[in-house]
């Protein structure tokens, strides 16, 4: 019997036992509960609550879903249908004496953590976290290292971090992967130990990655004219100015997510034949047909953008195009349009999907695919 179904039972049969019982439930399950297809959520704690809601980012699905209460309790439930392996962040929503509260599950130790602080997280049978996100024994790692330079593009002063392979030679050239959103991708997608990994495989070329920071992020990153001078006019000269890196399109990439991912493929389509690889996670490539976007005047630009880019696709000069997105976003369906269109303008592209949403650990489980497939390693080219 289900153990819900049961700890039902167990509280309309004896109401005056009901905290009991409650206890043992959250002491011998592990929550969120899962049974044939359906994820049980449960909530209780030492407040009389008027209600509580379920807030997930699951595009499709209505983003408040009410719990019902444990009879003769102040414990509360919810069942939801989830597909397998797939994962989803949530929070907690709470209703007490007027007021509302989002606090994460107390009963569910998994958490992730992003830019806006943390949140719970429910991963279902099958998801399982890739072994590459964590330090690996014995993996030689990767050096980090940083300079300061004046941007005349923005008129101030900008970082860039940069990550050496453990074999970094100054007399070699390496590949060079220019990464948007930089710190979030180093603290939240543990891009540092995923490089170490895949390159100790040689699963991965050993690849330098410069690691870049928007100040005004989405009025940088949003199609704006402006990125593509910075990136190619000042950002590549100053990192081939102090490492060795290749001069061939084919080895000099650009990545990023959302509005990074925007920012990537206008660089590309402005500079074409300037980057020969592309990595874009859940790419924010809002496009119309008619009528207005509905998404704000921050998203005007990207709109133009993606429409100028699906009346000419073959401006980008042919790089090779690595694309994901979590089915759980509504980005999905413009990613799904925009592939296919791409490879029939005559580019390398791969698309994968993940039954995930807009989130860091998303993108950090695409980045061994997406790092293969543009800068593959010996290992990953042999047995390819």
């Amino acid at each position: 019997m289900n153990p819900l179904t049961e700890l039902l039972k167990q509280v309309v049969a004896d109401p005056d036992h009901a905290s009991k019982a409650l206890e043992s439930f959250v002491a011998e399950n592990q929550l969120p509960l899962f049974d044939g297809g359906m994820a049980t959520f449960f909530f209780w704690i030492d407040e009389p609550l008027d209600a509580v809601y379920l807030v997930h980012w699951v595009f499709g699905l209505e983003s408040r879903q009410q719990f019902h209460r444990v009879p003769h309790t102040d414990a509360w439930y919810l069942r939801l249908e989830l597909p397998p392996r797939a994962r989803i962040e949530y929070k907690m929503e709470i209703h007490h004496s007027g007021g509302t509260r989002w606090v994460r599950d107390p009963h569910n130790p998994l958490h992730a953590f992003d830019p806006f602080g943390s949140n719970s997280v429910c991963a279902t049978p099958g998801y399982v976290e890739p072994p590459w996100v964590d330090v690996e024994p014995g993996v030689r790692p990767g050096e980090m290292t940083s300079f300061t330079f004046d941007s005349e593009v923005y008129g101030d002063q900008r970082e860039i971090k940069v990550y050496l392979p453990q074999e970094y030679k100054p007399h070699k050239q390496y590949p060079l992967l220019i990464c948007h959103d930089g710190d979030d991708y180093l603290q939240f997608a543990a891009m540092k130990e995923v490089l170490d990994n895949l390159i100790q495989r040689r699963e991965v070329r050993p690849l330098v990655v410069a690691f870049t920071r928007g100040h005004d992020r989405n009025r940088e990153y949003g199609a704006n004219p402006r990125q593509p001078a910075f990136l190619v006019d000042e950002v590549l000269p100053e990192v081939r100015r102090r490492f060795g890196i290749s001069d061939d399109p084919r080895e000099l990439g650009l990545m990023g997510a959302s509005f990074g991912g925007v920012s990537s493929l206008y660089c590309a389509w402005t500079r074409p034949g300037v980057f020969g690889r592309l990595l874009l996670q859940s790419g924010s490539f809002v496009f119309t047909d008619v009528g207005g976007h509905g998404r704000g005047e921050l998203w005007d630009p990207v709109v133009d953008f993606v429409n100028r880019l699906r009346e000419s696709p073959d401006r980008l000069g042919h790089p090779r195009i690595y694309m994901s997105c979590g089915t759980f976003e509504s980005l999905i369906t413009f990613n799904r349009a925009l592939a296919p269109l791409l490879r029939e303008a005559g580019h390398d592209v791969r698309f994968d999907e993940a039954n995930d949403g807009h989130n860091w650990i998303a993108w950090r489980d695409r980045l061994r695919e997406g790092l293969t497939w543009l800068f593959p390693g010996f290992l990953w080219m042999y047995y390819d």
